[in-house]
Parts: structure tokens; C-alpha cells; sequence
């Protein structure tokens, strides 16, 4: 089983892969380690840290590609997270993998960001690792990025999963989804 969780930046994709991997005792890739390990052992990769999701995504998607297949032809697990998994990406794979791949796209709502930008999105952004949060990145820059992300997702026609009003109880459905998948494919 491969897991694929991506989202808006701060949106709790480190900490959900860190959830399932205590649950499936499943490791877990943070796209970020594998694009500044990349950066910093070449500084002509094709990309620098500060380049948009795109730009990065399209640079690091055929080595993820090339994980995620060689994972699931020895039959092995692992969760990979981060934003530069973009949704169109998945069309890559015929049904021999992606039968196996668990796509997980999650956001917040307006309503979600406008409630809760100070006490829970910036406030919990540390949960796993440690990051600074931009300057530059106001609510408004936050909504706009999540209602983008969400676009491009229900255009992609990939499964979203919105979180509006109280985080711990929404996310639930996104554990249940990846369960449920779980024992799909422990039936193949």
C-alpha cells in the first residue's frame, strides 16, 4: 500500500503520516527532506527551495514516480507527504499501481482558515517538525492558496477531503477512507 498525502502547506500532512505510521508501523517520506537533500547535494537540480509547487513537483515527480513503482512491485509500504504531489501526477500509473496507491488531497475551507488562522493552522504548525512561518503568509494568501489547491483537485477529479469547521472530528473521514482502501487492497 502506498499512501500519497498532499495539501496546502500547514494543512497537517507531516502529522498525519506520522499518525499512520505509529498505526501501520509504515515508514514515511517527507517530500521536503528529498527536495533540499536534492538542492543541497546539487545546486544545479533544475529547481531552488523558494520555486513554486509546480516547478519543484515537476522536478522531483519522475524520482517519486520511480519510488512509489519500485515500492509496490517488491510489495513493500510507504507514506509519502507533501505539497509538491500534484494531483494530475496520479494519471501517470496504469491500474497494476494504482490499484495499490491510497491518494489523499486535503485543505481547509474559508470558513476553516478565517475561525482558526492564529489558534490552531499557525499555532500547530510545529507538531512534527519545526518551521518558521512566512512573514508574508497572511489568511488571504492562505485562503487563496487552498481554494487553488482545491480547484485544481476537483478538476483533476482526485478525491478531496475538506476540513470546515472542527479539525480532530473531520479528519476522521480521512483515516476511515484510508482504512477502508487498506482492506481493499489486503483483499487483492
Amino acid at each position: 500500500m502506498i499512501i500519497l498525502i498532499s495539501a496546502v502547506g500547514s494543512t497537517g500532512k507531516t502529522l498525519m503520516a506520522q499518525k499512520l505510521l505509529e498505526k501501520y508501523h509504515i515508514p514515511y517520506l517527507s517530500i521536503d527532506h528529498l527536495k533540499m537533500g536534492l538542492y543541497r547535494g546539487d545546486k544545479n537540480c533544475g529547481f531552488t527551495p523558494m520555486d513554486s509547487n509546480e516547478v519543484i513537483g515537476d522536478k522531483i515527480w519522475p524520482i517519486l514516480k520511480g519510488l512509489i513503482m519500485t515500492n509496490i512491485e517488491n510489495k513493500q509500504h510507504i507514506i509519502i507527504e507533501g505539497c509538491y504531489i500534484l494531483p494530475h501526477y496520479l494519471k501517470d500509473f496504469d491500474i497494476n499501481y494504482s490499484e495499490k496507491i491510497v491518494p489523499v488531497f486535503l485543505g481547509f475551507s474559508t470558513n476553516y482558515i478565517k475561525e482558526n488562522f492564529e489558534s490552531k493552522i499557525v499555532q500547530h504548525r510545529n507538531a512534527i517538525e519545526q518551521r518558521s512561518w512566512p512573514e508574508d503568509r497572511s489568511i488571504d494568501k492562505l485562503i487563496k492558496e487552498h481554494e487553488e489547491f482545491k480547484a485544481i483537485c476537483l478538476e483533476s477529479g482526485v478525491k478531496y477531503f475538506e476540513i470546515d469547521e472542527d479539525y480532530d472530528n473531520e479528519v476522521i473521514t480521512v483515516y476511515n477512507y484510508i482504512e477502508a482502501e487498506k482492506r481493499r487492497m489486503d483483499a487483492l
